[in-house]
């Protein structure tokens, strides 16, 4: 045991709780039954089967109000995987969910059973046929598969609002389609072919010219079955007229009956039946699809109406104009937008009843865009807006940056609302679609609708294929508001399909709540049909039961999860899961929903109950150690959540007294402590990196992981003692070099000047000299403090580093150039909170610029580029992404290389300053992909902006990192 183990008590919530009705039981807090864990780790590995209660938990919850806790976790790493536990369940009468992004809004990602996770080990995008084509494995996203989509002018046709979460698996499953697929670029339309395994474990590759007679060998019964079904639909033309009749607006309920009229052969139609199947009937293991051009000229208008009904009305009218996108916000949703960075603060004061319209015209060349614009122009002449508009040029706008920002609201639209819910609340999102010339129609009676039933809800939806969505909160740990609001659901969904003969589910697939309304919406003998279908691809009912078919009329009522209110920062969370992608531990312990989940499971229970203990004991580890503190969550957080803030305010709360007495005492003497640590790293260097490795490591098991470094062979040698001499009266900026490049040098072998030589040598070159205060030492940005939690320290050095920039700066006439991004970050904005009401008067005068940014904006326009390197190869650090500067890394490195690569997997690197050494395999996990990348080719250069970064890519790649800057210089040099 270390000597400075914290107490995992430490973070148990403080306030008085009532258990939730939907906790997890005390005699589960063991995890998942010791014959099931061992059975599956012999059967695929242990590595692969996550039992303990903290997984289990973590993985209970996903974007939608359900929430069931699965047996077990496995993960897949191959289709072997994935034909064994099928082939296992068969066996003991098991189940199976497969679960890949979990961003599914109906808990089809959730399973009481055996649950698969097949988002780990499932990426991957090959470009085919010059782009006109693109094979992806299931947990790639969508955003992903469009990246390498891209430079072939090509885009998928799905586009879900949670494009940048979602995964292809989930989206073909659920035949998810978005603000601009409709009905004719969603996945089944745009499917190539699939590859599959059956519940029996056969695989099935659609591509395959044999694979018709593969499937009669290995599954006769089940194509006998399959044509029978195809003959009966087909004999009977109502019900042929029907089925083509439902799916001429958007629908996603039940399975897709057109399969048996579109496929001539059994895999023909199991292609088509297994797009929307929700994973009831296969595994989809690889989706081949036929991509889109990317028409790039777009132009895009936000128009404001009075009311829901008269936007709705004018939503055919842009369809005749061509519009390929026509969204609708009413007063509710822009009213909660406010929340989204970006968003006009003064949408909060809309009249309640204002509604908007973002419609958008995207074109291959400038005279189809003029001509859609000039038929855009004669609709806005007939319409009555909230806010005139006097003509086509003022209404629409080719701006990208103010394009992007009207589509971050509306993407934003259920986490916004979802944030702005009443604490404690649970959101229900649903989403029906009815013929387009009577969405205005629908629109007055879904108000009246919720009016009756005491409901405010918020309503958006891609009107141009009359689809919308809408949100409803209530307490689902109160009896009479689940009665409510089941009230409302019947009352709902009886107007849907007998007013309007509308889809009750467009794009979001039947999942647990209407699945009781199947039948209403297809009657009796398709309904049927769709039961006979599972039970002749599943006889033994092993895939996810009661997702799509369920005979309980009140089966969309069970299971319906509480949402506890935690820490204020977090409370906001509805658990859409859009954080996960660009969390660096996603792959090795918890995401941010996951440690959002966790922390509510523990306010579920009673205090002190073995499962609250239990989620203790792990959440340490799990949570808060392996947190980089990156925040770059808060980047993919719609609202903003910043889980990296919390994760550093628990690591506060898990310190000792005598652990915050010396970190603040470091900081008093910090000048004495950055010399110590210099002289360390020399001292090391001479060492070797063996003894270092095994000393370190020692200690580490002595004191605590957490605490101590790990010595790692990347680490360079100690920097120059002292910094260039530097004269003020001619400077145009104040430089300073951040601590870590007063401490490190160079990585090793790198010849040439240090990194503080560089950006004055080359400042001096563009005739834009820089001064280096004689007083630095001893100063830093008080991210060391800051990121794990050290309360005083964090305090001292942050209003230290103010106090003396506005010296340096003469108060705040000169920039303060930072050389490393995180430090930049950290004058910039993560000190101000912990500043002195005088000193956050001075830091407002301040203006701080990344050392990039000053190169970029301010050097390059004023140098020659004397030499360049064939090719480098960049590593946008986090911090430039929170600062949004990652565009002058790009510039300058393509100042001095005539090739510029930005990994399409790049991401934070987790290195976190010496996080990366405190937990290597953090880093390790976070990197793999873009180390795969980077890797795969040679570069000539490997650039970046950071030196602890650099380090962590050197060590995950065996590159030689190193900042942008000395490139430049090298570049520049005479």
């Amino acid at each position: 045991m270390p000597l400075l183990e914290p107490n995992p008590r430490s973070l148990r919530p403080g306030r008085k709780r009532t258990p939730a009705p939907d906790r997890v039981p005390d005699l589960q807090a063991r995890g998942t039954p010791r014959r099931l864990r061992e059975e599956l780790a012999a059967l695929i590995g242990p590595e692969k089967v996550l039992s303990g209660i903290s997984d289990l938990v973590r993985y209970a919850s996903d974007a939608s109000p359900y929430r069931f806790l699965p047996q077990v976790v496995v993960v897949a790493e191959d289709v072997d995987d994935v034909s064994a536990v099928l082939s296992y369940a068969h066996g003991k009468g098991r189940e199976v969910v497969f679960r890949a992004a979990g961003t599914s809004l109906n808990g089809q990602a959730q399973g009481e059973d055996i649950l698969v996770d097949v988002r780990r080990h499932w990426v991957g995008v090959e470009v085919l046929d010059d782009g006109a084509r693109a094979r992806v494995r299931p947990g790639t996203t969508v955003v992903r598969a469009n990246a390498a989509l891209a430079p072939y002018g090509r885009v998928l046709g799905p586009d879900p609002a949670s494009a940048v979460a979602c995964t292809l698996g989930g989206v073909v499953a659920n035949n998810a389609s978005g603000m601009t697929a409709g009905t004719t670029r969603n996945s089944y339309r745009t499917l190539s072919s699939l590859t599959f395994v059956l519940p029996s474990g056969t695989v099935v590759d659609t591509a395959d010219p044999e694979a018709d007679a593969e499937l009669a060998r290995a599954e006769p019964r089940l194509c006998a079955g399959l044509l029978a079904l195809k003959a009966e639909i087909e004999a009977d033309a109502g019900l042929t007229a029907r089925i083509r009749a439902k799916y001429e607006i958007k629908n996603t309920n039940g399975y897709r009956l057109d399969a048996f009229l579109d496929g001539a052969t059994p895999v023909e139609i199991l292609r088509g039946l297994m797009v929307g199947s929700q994973g009831t009937l296969g595994f989809i293991s690889e989706v081949v699809l036929d991509t889109l051009p990317l028409d790039r000229l777009v132009s895009t208008a936000l128009l404001f109406f009075p009311g829901l009904p008269a936007a709705a009305a004018a939503v055919p009218r842009f369809n005749e104009a061509g519009a390929l996108a026509v969204e609708l916000m009413d007063g509710n949703t822009l009213r909660a937008s406010v929340s989204v960075p970006g968003v006009p603060a003064d949408w909060a004061e809309l009249p309640r009843d204002t509604t908007a319209l973002l419609v958008e015209f995207r074109a291959p060349d400038e005279a189809a865009l003029a001509g859609y614009e000039a038929a855009a122009g004669a609709v806005l002449a007939g319409l009555d807006l909230v806010a005139p508009v006097p003509s086509v040029a003022n209404a629409f706008t080719r701006d990208a940056g103010t394009v992007a920002g009207y589509w971050k609201a509306r993407k934003a639209f259920v986490t916004a609302v979802g944030g702005s819910r009443p604490s404690g609340t649970t959101l229900i999102t649903e989403d029906f679609a009815v013929p387009p010339s009577r969405l205005a129609e629908a629109c007055a009676e879904l108000l009246d609708l919720q009016a009756r039933h005491g409901f405010d809800a918020a309503v958006a939806g891609h009107a141009a294929h009359g689809n919308l969505h809408f949100l409803l909160a209530f307490d689902a740990a109160d009896p009479s508001d689940v009665g409510r609001y089941a009230a409302f659901m019947d009352d709902f969904c009886k107007l849907t399909v007998e007013r309007f003969d509308g889809s009750l589910k467009a794009e979001h697939a039947t999942g647990r709540n209407i699945a009781p309304f199947l039948e209403l919406e297809w009657g009796p003998k398709a309904t049927e049909l769709m039961w006979r279908t599972k039970e002749l691809v599943d006889p033994d009912g092993i895939l996810a039961p009661r997702i799509v078919l369920d005979r309980d009329p009140q089966a969309h009522l069970r299971g319906l999860k509480t949402i506890p209110s935690v820490e204020r920062i977090a409370d906001p969370c509805i658990e859409c899961g859009f954080c996960e992608p660009t969390c660096p531990s996603h792959d090795l312990t918890t995401t941010p929903r996951q440690r959002i989940v966790l922390r509510r499971e523990m306010l579920r229970q009673a205090d002190g109950s073995p499962v609250e203990l239990r989620l203790l004991e792990a959440y340490g580890y799990d949570a808060v150690d392996t947190c980089a503190g990156d925040s770059t969550c808060k980047l993919a957080c719609p609202v903003g959540i910043d889980t990296g803030a919390l994760m550093k305010d628990f690591r506060h709360r898990r310190h000792s007294p005598r652990e915050e007495r010396t970190a603040a005492l470091a900081a008093r003497h910090f000048r004495t402590v950055e010399a110590s640590a210099r002289l360390a790293v020399g001292v090391a260097d001479k060492l070797g990196d063996g003894f270092l490795e095994r000393a370190t490591g020692l200690a580490r098991k002595a004191v605590r992981p957490d605490l101590v470094p790990e010595w790692l062979p990347e680490i360079p040698g100690a920097a120059p003692r002292r910094l260039p001499r530097t004269h003020r009266p001619a400077a145009v900026a104040v430089y300073y070099p951040a601590c870590v490049n007063r401490i490190f040098g160079n990585p090793d072998g790198t010849p040439g000047p240090s990194l503080p030589q560089a950006v004055v040598a080359v400042s001096a070159r563009a005739g834009r000299p820089v001064w280096i205060p004689d007083d630095v030492a001893g100063t830093c940005c008080a991210t060391i403090w800051h990121s794990k939690g050290y309360a005083e320290g964090n305090e001292l050095m942050a209003n230290r580093i103010v106090e003396a920039a506005w010296g340096w700066t003469a108060g705040g006439r000169l920039p303060l150039v930072v050389d490393a991004s995180s430090c930049t970050l950290g004058i910039a904005q993560e000190v101000v909170p912990y500043l002195t009401e005088d000193n956050r008067a001075l830091h407002a005068e301040l203006t701080v610029l990344d050392s990039l940014v000053w190169a970029a904006d301010t050097l390059l326009p004023r140098l020659e580029a004397r030499r360049k390197e064939g090719s480098a190869v960049v590593h946008p650090t986090c911090s430039m992404r929170h600062l949004g500067d990652t565009g002058h890394l790009t510039a300058v490195a393509e100042f001095c290389a005539e090739e510029v690569v930005v990994p399409a997997d790049a991401g934070c690197c987790a290195f976190a300053g010496d996080r990366g050494m405190l937990h290597p395999e953090l880093t390790a996990s976070a990197t793999a992909r873009e180390a795969a990348e980077v890797t795969a080719r040679p570069f000539d250069a490997h650039l970046s902006a950071n030196r602890m970064c650099e380090i962590g890519m050197d060590r995950a790649t065996g590159r030689g990192y190193r900042s942008a800057l000395l490139a430049l210089e090298r570049a520049t040099r005479p």
